[in-house]
């Protein structure tokens, strides 16, 4: 029979549902972070069982049944990538490059979760999002 050990930090991760639960949050935030991001479904999955109104950075939360994001968006992202490269690979220098920052923000809700959490999203909240998860 084998052993599975748990990731490193999810320890971390227990504490910090355990506290908070223990302080009663009325709701939370999780921001951008390879870590987080590796923990979608067990986070999203802790907000639901608590009924705690979250708000996450990427799109992929809240279609694992998060209920909002926002965040930028990773698909413009990587188009930006393409464009740096395709300008590296017809000869131009790395460090002359301008750097850029994500000006396409995305705001996704899902208004399946808000009804199980009892939450009326305002309707001009809804009309300004960029996708509605029904």
């Amino acid at each position: 029979m084998g052993f599975i050990a748990p990731e490193p930090g999810d320890a971390e991760l227990q504490q910090a549902f355990d506290s908070i639960t223990r302080e009663r949050a009325a709701a939370f935030i999780v921001t951008a972070d390879p870590f987080f991001d590796s923990r979608r479904d067990r986070i999203v999955a802790f907000a639901a069982e608590y009924r705690l109104p979250t708000i996450y950075q990427f799109r992929e939360f809240a279609t694992a049944g998060g209920l909002m994001t926002y965040g930028i968006s990773i698909t413009e992202g990587y188009h930006q990538a393409g464009v740096y490269v395709g300008r590296i690979l017809k000869g131009a220098k790395p460090a002359e490059l301008p750097v850029h920052q994500s000006i396409k923000f995305e705001l996704v809700i899902n208004l399946k979760t808000a009804r199980e959490l009892g939450i009326e999203i305002p309707a001009n909240l809804i009309a300004l999002a960029d996708e509605v998860i029904e």
